[in-house]
């Protein structure tokens, strides 16, 4: 006979499932972890960019330095003899009236000109990168040294009818001094040899390069300009 097919219902024994309680991540990071800053090391990141922004700011003055260097060697040293020949003249006679170095006129104006050759002294006869608020003053870009790197301004530099003018007038802002001090150049004046005015004239913010007294020594060995100085009788081989 065939078998009855049970009718008798089967019962699961499978377990109720169980939720397990969701453990709550702890978050961690550099700066952060647990809820708390980690103050140690923002401390160290701020130290390390501040290592960083030094270091940054030094290449960026000596590639600033080696683009100026670059610049002043493709001038040859025929042009660089015929601009000294041709300021040299006034500035000695400067020399004479005011006690102004020969050498430290000559230096300034190859450093500021770019050896007469930039566009202020080319074709509004600014040697020395004077400014001024004249209403025939030129708008022109320039380079300035601030907060530690060098950075390009918009300024207005006085003209003048000729280079001889120029170096007139530079005599005269020593000799007269500033607005606020009729003093303030008294100890480029009163300098012994080139190196003394040079860094009087850095010491007194004249520009803002802070190697400026170091590069117009530089010119003045490099071409032997404190020569010049002799002709007045100042000892200029210190």
């Amino acid at each position: 006979m065939p078998r009855k097919k049970s009718t008798r219902t089967r019962v699961s024994k499978r377990k109720p499932a169980v939720r397990r309680k969701s453990k709550s991540k702890k978050k961690f990071g550099v700066f952060y972890a647990q809820g708390h800053i980690q103050i140690l090391n923002v401390a160290v990141a701020l130290l390390i960019l501040g290592i960083l922004g030094v270091q940054i700011l030094g290449w960026a003055g000596r590639v600033e330095q080696n683009n100026q260097r670059e610049q002043t060697s493709q001038i040859s040293d025929v042009a660089k003899r015929k601009f000294i020949t041709a300021i040299l003249p006034i500035a000695q006679e400067q020399q004479k009236q005011y006690k102004i170095l020969t050498s430290i006129t000559l230096a300034q104006a190859a450093l500021e000109s770019d050896w007469g050759q930039s566009q202020l002294a080319a074709q509004y006869h600014n040697l020395f990168g004077v400014k001024s608020n004249a209403a025939n003053a030129k708008a022109l870009t320039t380079k300035e040294y601030v907060n530690g790197q060098w950075i390009t301004v918009t300024a207005d530099f006085a003209v003048y009818t000729s280079w001889t003018e120029s170096i007139e007038a530079h005599t005269k802002l020593f000799v007269q001094g500033t607005a606020w001090d009729s003093q303030h150049y008294q100890a480029v004046l009163d300098a012994s040899n080139y190196k003394e005015a040079a860094q009087a004239l850095q010491t007194k913010g004249y520009a803002t390069d802070p190697n400026y007294a170091t590069k117009l020594i530089n010119l003045i060995q490099t071409y032997k300009l404190n020569k010049y100085d002799t002709l007045s009788g100042t000892n200029t081989n210190e």
